[in-house]
């Protein structure tokens, strides 16, 4: 037999559900909405000086060589510290990338 707080469980699960997808699917759409005025925004800003193909081959290897040093360093090596790694590393891969490509 289901209780009354079993159902109140479900319906509060089923409302954040909606409204997760509901948020998923408007953040979609202004993304899609977005994506020319991103794209004149980079084309502006990011295509003189090194370039963006450039500066995401320095930023690539920048990134390995810190992060690995990070992970020697930190005191469980490379594998204890795989799970924050991995997200680690392409946040700071897409920062350094941008930088770069900015800067120089």
């Amino acid at each position: 037999m289901i209780g009354e707080t079993d159902k109140k469980d479900k319906r509060e699960s089923r409302t954040i559900a909606i409204v997760l997808i509901a948020m998923l699917l408007v953040i979609g759409v202004v993304l899609v909405l977005m994506l020319p005025e991103l794209t004149e925004f980079a084309r502006m800003h990011l295509s003189p000086g090194l370039g963006v193909k450039d500066s995401a081959l320095i930023s690539f290897f920048v990134s390995v060589v810190l992060l690995v040093l990070f992970a020697l360093f930190s005191g469980d090596g490379l594998i204890g510290e795989l799970q924050f790694m991995i997200p680690g590393f392409f946040l700071f891969f897409v920062v350094n990338w941008l930088l770069i490509a900015w800067v120089f």
